[in-house]
């Protein structure tokens, strides 16, 4: 069911100082930051050959993200991003099977402007999964 991994996402307490870490150290290229208010984070995405890295910020204090730096003042690994052909097929299948879906079930639309879910991590040895439609 599931395919190409797209992306891992890390949660950074300094968004210009994590980019220009991958930038500048690293040689990684480097999108410019955007704004996400349906999720309460803002992005940056790292290009690599094979996968993506995202860097994510809190976009105000009621941000998930802002609760996962407050447990994480470092920040830390926040989740890992798997592609699906049919979200809804694929969501389907996960709930038959037990595994839930964090915010009621029904996709959002993503940074990468496709449908995703979010499932939950006690359901998956800790790591919170992120799907996306492709």
């Amino acid at each position: 069911m599931i395919g190409r991994l797209n992306h891992v996402a890390i949660a950074v307490p300094d968004l210009e100082a994590a980019s220009a870490q991958y930038r500048d150290i690293l040689g990684a290229t480097v999108r410019p930051p955007q704004q996400e208010p349906d999720h309460g984070v803002t992005v940056v995405f790292i290009e690599l050959p094979n996968t993506k890295i995202e860097l994510l910020h809190p976009l105000g204090e009621d941000s998930p993200i802002a609760a996962f730096l407050a447990k994480n003042p470092s920040g830390g690994m926040h989740h890992i991003c798997y592609e699906v052909d049919d979200i809804i097929v694929a969501r389907d299948k996960l709930v038959s099977s037990g595994a839930r879906v964090l915010g009621g079930g029904e996709p959002k639309i993503g940074a990468h402007g496709k449908p995703v879910l979010f499932l939950h991590p006690k359901d998956f040895n800790g790591t919170l999964i992120e799907l996306e439609q492709v």
